[in-house]
């Protein structure tokens, strides 16, 4: 239809440029992309998407806005805490262009709604900090031939590509199958650098406006890592895989699966009877604590996490040094000792629990919930993190 005159004095800046000019930005504003999470990679990539014209953007997120996220979620404020990140992020959307169709999805994203979601879109975009949502994006995108651009990010290093089954590898040629569950940490637990994500996700957004305006040579059969410490940027070159199980040449994935028992994640009931056999309540500790039980709590994170606060009475020895499995990091205890061992959350302490109870410690227990447990239902005072 053209583009009108406040199109034009908008957008004048991309019609200067050969590579982009009025068609490519008539391009951009008919392009639908589906951003995945509206958190630390969605808040940069959907705010320079909306303000390049994108013409229509999904959001899926069914988070609300938490303090923690501020640090680098910049796309939600301290008036938007508490409320519901899709809500927050298409509002702060339409402030910056009111042009772009916003499209919120207060949901979590399952194979049950993946593909009836992805189909109305051109170019899908992770966000996400999990890796059955990745595997999940990634197959969907592949069963419906749609680019789907990929970042990660933790502590101070990133990673991008685009994988696109038609024109070269996808995730799964790269990551054939996911790590153990707990293995690789998440951002709530190792941390990231705020600035970070805002480099990942432009680097992300640039991709999609190369994509939709078929300039540049794109990250297609390339993963870029970056290195924020160091500011190196560095990148490996990706093969399509033959024998990829869903982009391969003998395909046997053609429907989408149950991703997190593909990733290792107990169902409900798993969970409620591993929690039954390695878990305690943080009021049960507490009431052992009242009553001067005899016994051990062990605090596993990390010293840095044990500086922001601490329960009373606890003893650190991080995780690591645990699995390590070598008795002198575990001075003043012994495998007689009762142990609580309690985290941030509740996933390292038991991990490390079941590295004792190899060790030979017999009378191990983990908290459940951590410290974040703690300081909601026992003592309030404890700072969250």
């Amino acid at each position: 239809m053209g583009l009108s005159q406040d199109q034009i004095a908008r957008y004048s800046r991309h019609l200067l440029l050969p590579e982009v000019g009025v068609e490519g930005q008539e391009k951009l504003c008919n392009a639908k992309v589906l951003c995945i999470g509206t958190g630390g990679l969605g808040s940069p990539l959907s705010l320079y998407l909306a303000a390049a014209g994108i013409g229509k953007m999904g959001l899926v997120d069914f988070d609300v806005v938490d303090q923690s996220n501020l640090q680098r979620q910049v796309i939600h404020g301290e008036s938007t805490v508490g409320k519901l990140k899709v809500d927050s992020a298409k509002n702060r959307l339409a402030d910056i262009n009111s042009d772009v169709e916003v499209v919120t999805y207060n949901i979590r994203l399952s194979s049950d709604n993946a593909m009836e979601i992805f189909k109305d879109y051109d170019i899908i975009v992770d966000g996400t900090d999990n890796f059955p949502t990745r595997y999940l994006a990634n197959d969907a995108a592949v069963l419906l031939g749609k680019p789907y651009i990929y970042g990660c990010i933790l502590r101070f290093e990133g990673q991008a590509s685009v994988f696109y089954s038609k024109e070269g590898p996808c995730y799964r040629c790269l990551y054939p199958e996911p790590p153990p569950p707990g293995l690789v940490p998440s951002c709530a637990e190792g941390g990231v650098l705020g600035i970070l994500p805002g480099i990942i996700g432009l680097i992300q957004a640039t991709e999609v406006v190369k994509l939709i305006l078929g300039k540049g040579e794109t990250l297609i059969g390339r993963l870029m890592l970056f290195d924020a410490l160091g500011m190196k940027f560095r990148e490996m070159k990706l093969r399509k895989d033959k024998d990829c199980p869903i982009c391969g040449e003998n395909p046997t994935i053609k429907e989408l699966i149950d991703y997190e028992q593909f990733c290792g994640i107990p169902s409900a009931a798993e969970e409620e009877a591993e929690s039954a056999e390695w878990e305690i309540s943080a009021k049960n500790v507490k009431q052992k604590l009242d009553q001067a039980d005899n016994f051990t709590l062990v605090d596993v994170r990390e010293p840095s996490e044990y500086e922001i606060c601490r329960i009373d009475g606890s003893i650190l020895i991080p995780l690591g040094k645990i699995e390590e499995m070598k008795p002198q990091n575990l001075s003043g205890i012994s495998k007689n000792d009762q142990l609580i061992l309690h985290c941030k959350a509740g996933v390292r302490s038991l991990k490390a629990a079941k590295a004792l109870k190899k060790m030979g410690f017999e009378n191990v227990k983990s908290m459940a919930g951590g410290i974040e447990e703690w300081s909601e239902s026992i003592d309030p005072t404890v700072p969250r993190y």
